[in-house]
């Protein structure tokens, strides 16, 4: 049986709408990264943004669908920054840009510990796990893209499954790297390495 995917009963129009939309999402991730995922609930979430539980369930269901909203966010933020490295290629630079890509994602993280509170959450139920996959699809899809041109021997189903293999790894490493005690620069160089090396070694297996 296929996992439900979860999304928001419905997204704003009006502006009016989307600033309460916006408002309770980013209300959410404070929520979340306070007390965590067991303790998260909508209606602290109400309570905090000051508006009505009614207002937050004509957008969201239940706290899982928030979560999942959430992920969607952080993805839009990676993928913007892939829509510029894609602008630049290709070029024989492509190592410095991909430094530059895992560095910026890494920033994210580091700044903002919610992404990585959202992580986790999604990895919850089976429900906000099938969601979480469908987000880092629709990402993976565009990895492919900017893959491309680095690749050009790689067939291109190939391709497909190194993207999503990168995608996943990203994730990974980029909330093992923002861990308690964890030496975070350790981990960036670690993952600039992984990426780095396997997509080389993919392109001389291919040629």
């Amino acid at each position: 049986m296929t996992a439900q995917i979860l999304e928001p009963r419905r997204r704003p129009t009006q502006a009016r709408s989307k600033v309460k939309f916006d408002h309770l999402l980013q209300v959410s991730r404070d929520v979340l990264l306070e007390v965590g995922f067991e303790s998260f609930t909508c209606e602290e979430v109400a309570h905090r943004a000051g508006l009505p539980i009614g207002t937050l369930y004509q957008f969201f269901a239940n706290k899982y669908v928030i979560v999942c909203e959430l992920d969607r966010q952080n993805a839009v933020a990676v993928a913007e920054e892939l829509d510029k490295l894609a602008a630049e290629l290709p070029t024989l630079d492509w190592l410095n840009l991909l430094d530059r890509l895992v560095d910026h994602m890494a920033r994210l993280w580091l700044t903002d510990p919610s992404r990585s509170a959202v992580w986790y959450a999604v990895q919850s139920t089976p429900a906000t796990r099938a969601t979480a996959e469908v987000t880092e699809q629709q990402l993976a899809a565009r990895v492919a893209h900017v893959l491309a041109p680095l690749t050009p021997g790689t067939p291109r189903d190939r391709r497909k499954i190194m993207a999503e293999v990168l995608v996943h790894i990203t994730y990974s490493m980029l909330n093992f790297a923002v861990r308690d005690a964890q030496e975070h620069e350790a981990a960036i160089i670690e993952l600039k390495r992984l990426l780095s090396t396997y997509l080389l070694a993919a392109e001389a297996g291919a040629t």
